[in-house]
């Protein structure tokens, strides 16, 4: 099982509470692109965005989170297919026999996958529209961080009860030294990992407000990975001596299975606002681009949520 050290992750103070991890043993051997689909599991949340942010009082929010977090860790476990599906499902979806055949043929590395159970309290629901009723299910962005401390720690913190919005944090995914991938928040949920954000790309500014305290963010359409931070990296420097080989193969092998375009990938540094973010630091885009673009793109990790009333009509 997964090993959590008492070390506290940089990024928020945080308290440290019981830990709801399940995890993939990780001696198991590493999962392989191509899976046979396995038996449905009970899904703590459904895949529904949710309409609009809740306007109600704190003590009613707080109430609601309460209760949502008690449901969610009722109700079962995560399995793999609630992350990402097989290559074989996300290619017959789009009719796509060239990406199928592709993806099959992908065997040359394949990382080791485990699950870690985040809090509920650590992320959300993405919203259909945002605070004001405005759209806000805009087109899907990943963001790259780093953990700064070690992955323990990270999930030491993801792991906790925050009932303070201000401690609350996440990402969707994490990759460690070694290259294993540690699926944290499922992809069609809002991890909370940039939170006075903006996007500024073809379409020009994209941020979506979904309080009325904090500023607006790229949480609602982004899907944030992070990569463990060296030993030489737990400080306030602007550079360390960087990530290992491994991980920028694990990195571009996840990365191309979101199906997010080249233009549409940036990092903390890159979409925040109060310019206090430097993550992800010594990060090679060459590395990573070069690795990237001899993958095949996939649409197994399937950021959008569906509308409320159009997943109510979904087959079973």
């Amino acid at each position: 099982m997964l090993c959590l050290m008492t070390f506290v992750l940089v990024v928020s103070p945080g308290r440290t509470q019981s830990t709801v991890a399940q995890s993939i043993d990780p001696l198991a051997p590493p999962i392989a692109p191509v899976v046979k689909p396995a038996t449905p599991q009970p899904e703590p949340a459904s895949t529904a965005c949710a309409l609009k942010p809740s306007n109600g009082s704190v003590q009613a929010r707080t109430q609601a989170m309460l209760k949502r977090r008690a449901q969610l860790l009722a109700s079962g476990s995560f399995g793999l297919s609630r992350f990402r599906q097989a290559s074989k499902m996300a290619a017959a979806q789009t009719g796509d026999q060239t990406t199928l055949e592709m993806a099959q043929a992908d065997v040359g590395y394949v990382p080791r996958e485990q699950i870690a159970f985040v809090d509920p309290t650590n992320y959300g629901d993405r919203f259909l529209n945002d605070i004001n009723g405005n759209p806000a299910n805009l087109e899907p962005l990943l963001v790259l961080h780093e953990t700064v401390g070690s992955a323990s720690s990270a999930l030491n913190l993801f792991q906790a009860f925050h009932r303070r919005d201000d401690d609350q944090v996440s990402y969707h995914a994490l990759v460690k030294r070694d290259g294993t991938i540690v699926y944290l928040v499922p992809p069609d949920k809002r991890a909370f990992g940039a939170g006075n954000s903006v996007f500024v790309g073809a379409n020009g500014a994209e941020a979506v407000k979904t309080s009325r305290t904090f500023p607006g963010s790229v949480n609602n359409f982004a899907y944030h990975i992070s990569l463990e931070t060296p030993y030489d990296g737990s400080h306030n420097g602007y550079t360390h001596s960087g990530y290992t080989q491994t991980q920028y193969k694990s990195l571009a092998w996840l990365v191309a299975k979101t199906g997010v375009a080249d233009e549409r990938i940036t990092t903390h540094k890159g979409v925040d606002r109060s310019r206090s973010r430097i993550d992800p630091r010594s990060f090679s885009d060459t590395t990573f681009f070069s690795l990237l673009r001899a993958q095949p793109r996939t649409a197994e990790i399937a950021i959008r949520c569906t509308n409320p009333s159009e997943a109510a009509v979904q087959p079973q």
